[in-house]
C-alpha cells in the first residue's frame, strides 16, 4: 500500500509542476506578443521617420554649406 501512496503523491506532484509550467508558458506567451507588438510599432514609427526625412531633403532647395 506504501507504494500506491507513493505513486500518488508523485503524481500529484508532477501535476502541481505542470500547473506551475503551463502558468509560466501563457505568462510567456503574452509577453512575447507584447514584445512583437512593440517591435512592430517601432518599425512603423522607423519608417514614417524615414519617410518624413526624405521629404525634408527632397523640399530642401538650399545649397550645400561650403567646405573649409
Amino acid at each position: 500500500m506504501g507504494d500506491v501512496a507513493a505513486l500518488e503523491a508523485q503524481i500529484a506532484f508532477v501535476e502541481d509542476t505542470v500547473q506551475a509550467l503551463d502558468g509560466a508558458l501563457a505568462a510567456q506567451q503574452q509577453h512575447i506578443l507584447r514584445l512583437e507588438r512593440q517591435i512592430d510599432r517601432l518599425q512603423q514609427q522607423l519608417k514614417d521617420q524615414g519617410a518624413r526625412l526624405d521629404e525634408v531633403a527632397a523640399d530642401s532647395h538650399e545649397p550645400p554649406p561650403p567646405h573649409y
